[in-house]
């Protein structure tokens, strides 16, 4: 028989192996609860809780009054489906329902059938639904006869501003438009999207399966800030005056673009500025499909040949270097030759010798080439000279305009390449040498503002804060200034179609034509009968009040002959219209009686 054994010191064993056990479970348990609770907690939470944009009030812009929204934030409705949640007796009714609200047809009504068939969790069905769209869902909604819908809310940009143009918004191309994710593109809603856009809210919200916040979850991170407002230089009033005549010369003179800035020479602000063909604004998803083209603004997108509007540039240079006076007569040969190359005046007709100031207003050709060759002992030093008054004028280089797109122009520097004595003659009226639009107002305001090279701006007032300038800074002698000033009036004045298109009474009026042909590049040779026709001008009560410069892009005149090329609107009687509508609309008088007799008008 074995002997009776005692269990007790095995059992104490066994129970210190589980104390101790249960002791080591419970601290790890304890670190895992409480030393690490709150990560673990954090840890979890992160594989349900996602951080999210909400994107904050867009900020709205103004014309110069303050008063006029040339662009603002609406909202237009997303309609989403739980097709899972709809009873399988009720789909058919309610996907027919959508297709007649949503007017659907082919592909889209089956893909939208197919849809609300399924066992999704969530679909997008619709974006952007019109205001008549969204009460026939809501009515449905009421009604019981549509289930399983829901309609969100969305931002969208508004340009509530009809243009002066058909089917364009007012400003079109100089505001550009803002994308279905809130970015701007192109113009002034591009480069201004960190203030227009704000600095939206960060929230954290759990997730249900179906990717959707969950009710009462969110959590703030970042409170945001809404978009700033902008306040324009741009008068709406004037803006549409301009895209109508714009519109007017389009249609008549068959161009390919119309275009013009006019801008107050002192300042620099930017009045108005438009090109036709504009777009719609509202609607730049059509656009994009149909002619994506349209987007690009020619007054700061586009460089072009402007012709003999750079003679007042060679008039800047040789003034200055006294060179000439108006009075010193020039001959004018009808044609130059050059080496092996031969250029002429547009008729190819001689007028003989003839004042300087004469030259430049008959826009002669082959006097604006002598005088070039006159600003230096040798072509270098002359290409020197003619360039140094391009620089201090800003051809060749971006205006600083606050607005996005703008290109600096095409400009051979002769210090980088030298140019040939027929380089020389060609950039003096405006052959060789490619400029902005911009670039010419803000030059020729120059010329006229007694010597100030201002930067021009579009933007004056930011968030109820009105932006301060820089100081303008001198580049050419106040004296000279005058000079050019007069030379302009005197274009205008001793040529006789100039002044029956251009002149106003009782106002100062200047300026210069220019017309170009325009070069092919794939064809390599100059387009048949095609060319740029331009205009920079100021007009004002007794002085330069406000500076406009057009141009009637990529066009046929109605009438070619020798010396001649007529549209059926000019580009100086272009001016002129928009001179008077400058006037009208900024309410500038006429100079007094006395005043007008000194001028001669």
């Amino acid at each position: 028989m074995l002997g009776r054994t005692d269990r007790r010191p095995r059992l104490v064993i066994l129970l210190v192996f589980v104390v101790l056990g249960a002791a080591a479970l419970g601290a790890r348990l304890a670190y895992w609860q409480v030393v690490r609770g709150a990560e673990l907690r954090d840890d979890a939470l992160a594989q349900l809780e996602r951080a999210i944009k909400v994107p904050v009030q867009r900020g709205e812009i103004y014309d110069r009054s303050g008063t006029i929204v040339l662009a603002t934030t609406g909202y237009r409705d997303l309609l989403a489906a739980y097709p899972k949640r709809i009873p399988a007796a009720d789909k058919a009714a309610v996907a027919d329902e959508l297709v007649a609200i949503l007017d659907l047809e082919g592909a889209a009504a089956e893909k939208l059938r197919t849809t609300i068939g399924g066992a999704a969790e969530y679909a997008v069905l619709a974006q952007l639904l019109t205001q008549g769209q969204s009460e026939d869902v809501s009515a449905g909604l009421a009604d019981g006869r549509l289930l399983g819908l829901e309609l969100d809310p969305q931002p969208i940009r508004i340009y509530p501003s009809q243009g002066g143009a058909p089917a364009t918004t007012l400003a079109s191309q100089l505001l550009g438009f803002t994308n279905r994710e809130g970015e701007g593109q192109y113009g002034i809603e591009q480069r201004y999207q960190d203030l227009l856009a704000g600095r939206p809210r960060i929230v954290t919200a759990l997730r249900d399966v179906a990717g959707r916040p969950i009710a009462d979850s969110e959590r703030a991170v970042d409170t945001g800030a809404p978009g700033a407002d902008l306040v324009l230089t741009i008068d709406a009033g004037l803006q549409l005056q301009l895209e109508k005549e714009l519109y007017a010369a389009w249609v008549a003179d068959r161009a390919q673009t119309v275009s013009a800035v006019v801008m107050d020479p002192q300042t620099g602000e930017i009045l108005a500025w438009a090109s036709v063909p504009g777009y719609d604004a509202n609607e730049y998803q059509r656009v994009a499909k149909e002619d994506p083209g349209l987007f690009l603004d020619p007054v700061v997108g586009a460089v072009y040949e402007p012709g003999s509007v750079m003679k007042m540039y060679v008039a800047a240079a040789a003034y200055e270097a006294d060179v000439v006076t108006p009075q010193t007569r020039i001959n004018d040969s009808g044609s130059l030759r050059i080496g092996r190359s031969t250029i002429w005046d547009s008729d190819k007709r001689a007028m003989g010798r003839m004042a300087f100031e004469d030259g430049i207003a008959y826009s002669r050709n082959i006097v604006a080439a002598r005088v070039a060759r006159m600003l230096g002992p040798d072509v270098r030093s002359a290409a020197a000279s003619l360039y140094d008054i391009w620089a201090r004028l800003g051809i060749g280089r971006a205006t600083g305009v606050d607005t996005s797109g703008e290109l600096p122009g095409l400009v051979v520097d002769p210090a980088v390449k030298r140019w040939a004595e027929i380089d020389l003659a060609n950039r003096s009226f405006g052959q060789g040498v490619a400029v902005t639009q911009l670039q010419l107002a803000t030059s020729f305001s120059t010329m006229v503002n007694g010597g100030y090279r201002v930067t021009p701006y579009l933007v004056d007032g930011i968030g109820g804060e009105r932006l301060e300038r820089p100081p303008a800074e001198p580049v050419i002698d106040a004296q000279l200034s005058a000079e050019l000033t007069d030379l302009m009036t005197h274009v205008v004045t001793s040529v006789p179609w100039y002044a029956e298109g251009t002149l106003i009474p009782g106002y100062a009026v200047g300026g210069k034509t220019g017309t170009a042909q325009i070069w092919d590049g794939e064809r390599q040779d100059w387009m048949p009968l095609t060319f740029n026709f331009s205009f920079v001008g100021f007009v004002g009560q007794d002085g330069p009040d406000a500076v406009i410069a057009v141009r009637i892009g990529d066009t046929r005149p109605k009438v070619i002959r020798q010396g001649e090329l007529k549209l059926s609107i000019t580009s100086f009687e272009l001016f002129r219209r928009i001179a008077l509508d400058t006037i009208d609309v900024l309410g500038i008088p006429p100079a007094e009686a006395s005043r007008r007799d000194d001028l001669g008008r």
